[in-house]
């Protein structure tokens, strides 16, 4: 017969390190309220570490009244390398403000069902990416205990802190450096993969904005991310001398297929992408891109502590998003 060990209770560790079970609550759950010496610390530590202790998150956030689980859904669509460090720089600023981050694959789940599984697991906050919940999400995630709710995207949802990415602002920059480089038909990439048409949209509405009344042309150009694709669309290219290729992996996706055509990158067709990702300057020719600055993980990470702390407070609206073109060979 397999002989199953007990489970260690704080008593055990107390016991270990000489301590009472509230000193091993206080240093084992980071409270500040009491003084502890550093030695005593670290007996605990070292007792709990023995004996294979960890405290029960379910019962801690009993006593808190919350938990300290920070959901962040995982986004619907591909995510590139920027968004990827953004993401855990929140995740270490979370950590050290002593929150648990949870991803959640919510594959299949939308808007309001999303939600509903979001709160299943009593977050005491939800980090947004995109347009995934509307009012009445928000409002079933802060019945659950949620304390707070904040969206990263191109619209801010009632009820919810937001974080306003303005792509428009990408698409804005990327077409006006295409102008003053003598480019007049400019065609701008539109992603075919399902769920990108929230940035590509505000990119291209963008660059035309920003060429409005010059007489220029601006032209939305479908591309799957796939070599066929690009090969597809350079066979076949339309009447543009430059491109928007609403990313840097697009942009050398198409590069590629249009040299492939014989096609001279930047004499024939100039060439911009978005990212500034290593890779394109990599490339030959260098590709042109457009430096997006997202917002500082330190500061999201400040801002959901100050709701955690303040869950009756207005939500507060940032834009983000700054952009800047880094000229190189492509264009």
């Amino acid at each position: 017969m397999v002989q199953i060990p007990n489970t260690p209770t704080s008593a055990d560790v107390a016991r270990l390190a000489g301590v009472s079970r509230a000193t091993v609550s206080y240093v084992l759950n980071k409270t500040d309220a009491v003084r502890i010496s550093d030695a005593t610390r670290q007996r605990v530590h070292e007792a709990a570490r023995e004996l294979g202790y960890v405290p029960h998150a379910a019962a801690r956030s009993l006593r808190a009244g919350h938990s300290r689980t920070v959901l962040m859904p995982a986004p619907a669509i591909p995510v590139g390398p920027l968004y990827s460090a953004f993401l855990n720089e929140v995740q270490g600023a979370l950590n050290r403000l002593d929150y648990t981050v949870v991803q959640y694959g919510s594959v299949g789940l939308h808007g309001d069902d999303a939600a509903r599984a979001w709160a299943e697991l009593r977050p005491v906050a939800v980090l947004v990416p995109g347009t995934g919940i509307g009012p009445r999400g928000v409002s079933v995630l802060k019945r659950s205990g949620a304390r707070a709710i904040v969206t990263l995207g191109p619209e801010r949802v009632e009820g919810a802190h937001a974080l306003l990415m303005d792509h428009d602002a990408v698409g804005r920059c990327a077409a006006a450096h295409l102008y003053e480089r003598g480019r007049r038909r400019i065609g701008v990439v539109i992603p075919e993969e399902p769920g990108l048409e929230v940035y590509s949209r505000p990119r291209l509405a963008g660059a035309r904005q920003a060429l409005r009344g010059t007489g220029a042309r601006v032209t939305g150009v479908p591309l799957a991310y796939t070599e066929r694709s690009a090969a597809e669309l350079a066979a076949k290219w339309p009447d543009v001398d430059a491109v928007f290729a609403y990313n840097d992996e697009y942009a050398m996706l198409l590069m590629r297929a249009l040299q492939d055509t014989g096609r001279r990158i930047p004499e024939d067709v100039a060439v911009i992408g978005a990212d500034d990702l290593m890779l394109g300057r990599l490339l030959r020719p260098r590709l042109s891109t457009v430096r997006i600055e997202l917002p500082s993980g330190r500061a999201l990470a400040a801002l959901v502590d100050r709701a955690v702390r303040d869950p009756g407070g207005e939500p507060e609206v940032h834009r983000v998003l700054g952009s800047s073109v880094v000229r190189r060979e492509s264009t």
